[in-house]
């Protein structure tokens, strides 16, 4: 147990829960997730790795010779993994250091690697919710606001929905098991907004699968 989790009266929430609010799920990232899906760690590997293809080959052009092309390259190797072992360490603080919430209420979000913050979104502020789901079965679930309540993207980051600047999304990333916590997340929210209880494809629309596997799915609010 960190410092930080000696001091919470409730485990990634800030007070203990009232009465009458139970809680439903609580989780963190899995930070392999988080590398893969969040800080793109296969992408930019790929491209340390065409980087190094290409100086080598440009090397072995201009007639260097393997030793010479060794020596140009270990250099330029042990910078490009340095640089993919402190993203494996960034994907492992964020998930070690963030808190997913569900009760009946509220979804609750305890994020920040270095200052802390929690930040509480009770139903009444969710206007719906998605699911991108993984092969993996990792996923994550934005969450649209509704009123005029904004909240920062750079509070939230990376707990945000990319490229939603101006009408910020929290999103939980990284979710284990995310069909069944998105699940049972529409069911909270029906239960809140006094509507029957949808099945998770009820809710949505047919789903859409994108190139890399993940599917895209709407939650009903």
């Amino acid at each position: 147990m960190t410092d930080e989790e000696e001091f919470e009266p409730s485990y990634g929430l800030p007070e203990l829960l009232p009465r009458g609010e139970r809680l439903l799920w609580q989780g963190s990232p899995r930070w392999q997730a988080i590398a893969r899906d969040t800080l793109h760690i296969r992408g930019i590997a790929i491209y340390f790795a065409a980087m190094l293809a290409w100086r080598g080959t440009t090397s072995w052009s201009n007639g260097a010779t393997a030793l010479q092309i060794g020596r140009d390259l270990g250099g330029l190797a042990l910078l490009s993994l340095a640089a993919l072992a402190l993203l494996v360490l960034l994907a492992w603080l964020i998930a070690k250091t963030s808190i997913y919430t569900i009760t009946n209420k509220r979804v609750a979000m305890r994020i920040g690697v270095v200052l802390s913050i929690t930040f509480n979104l009770p139903y009444c502020r969710i206007a719906g919710a998605g699911l991108r789901l993984h092969r993996d079965g990792t996923g994550e679930i934005p969450l649209q606001l509704a009123g005029p309540d904004r909240i920062a993207y750079l509070n939230l980051w990376p707990h945000a929905r990319p490229w939603k600047l101006t009408r910020t999304q929290p999103m939980m990333r990284g979710v284990p098991e995310a069909h069944r916590v998105a699940t049972l997340l529409s069911a909270a929210l029906a239960d809140s907004a006094g509507m029957a209880r949808p099945t998770l494809a009820a809710a949505t629309v047919p789903e859409t699968v994108a190139n890399d596997g993940t599917s895209q799915q709407p939650l009903a609010a």
